[in-house]
């Protein structure tokens, strides 16, 4: 679960969910097992995120960084996820999941061309929107405000958003990036912004 000083989230049962799918967010070995952007206890999810999916047992999409040699992000980020290499991967206890792959080439999932295909062929089939991974403060926070904005701005008020924290997590480097700080900012910035932050989802 989330690194937090202090969790003030409730869970949610399984049956108030309507027509879920699941995203699970750069859940790869470049940010968990290897690299320069890895940190293992994201890892720490990775069983709360085989048990939601076991739980709701829906379509799930995994989205994965899979950067060119050369791209931009590496302006502000160490080289990390090219595509081809094992940094891109899905880590290994979740392979047996995926059902869906998307890959990005930023930290927005909701401006990867393959999502923008997802929006326009496979949306209708579902209501609620699971969203779960790393890192909190960046790759899940930039995707769950776009796409809450993109809903608000068609006025789509059958979809709604869900962040389950026990699902989520974000890196440390201390006196750099302290996860349980970033964890709780970009949870309140997803609640400010009309996005459900659950502690976990129920049988």
């Amino acid at each position: 679960m989330a690194r937090l000083e202090k969790n003030n989230y409730n869970p949610i049962q399984k049956e108030e969910l309507n027509a879920p799918v699941v995203f699970v967010v750069d859940m790869i070995k470049g940010f968990v097992d290897m690299g320069a952007l890895h940190d293992e206890a994201i890892g720490n999810v990775e069983e709360n995120i085989q048990s939601l999916l076991n739980c709701l047992d829906c379509n799930n999409v995994f989205v994965c960084d899979s950067h060119p040699p050369k791209t931009r992000e590496f302006n502000s980020f160490p080289a990390h996820c090219v595509i081809g290499s094992e940094e891109s991967e899905v880590v290994d206890s979740l392979k047996p999941f995926i059902k869906h792959v998307i890959k990005k080439n930023s930290t927005n999932t909701f401006m990867a061309p393959e999502f923008e295909e997802f929006l326009n062929s496979d949306l209708g089939y579902y209501r609620d929107i699971i969203v779960t991974g790393c890192c909190t403060d960046l790759c899940i926070l930039h995707f769950v405000l776009s796409l809450n904005t993109w809903f608000n701005e068609h006025n789509m008020n059958e979809y709604r958003i869900f962040v389950v924290e026990n699902c989520t997590e974000t890196y440390h480097i201390p006196e750099v990036h302290d996860a349980p700080f970033w964890n709780d900012i970009a949870f309140k910035m997803m609640e400010a912004n009309g996005i459900r932050v659950v502690s976990e989802v129920r049988e």
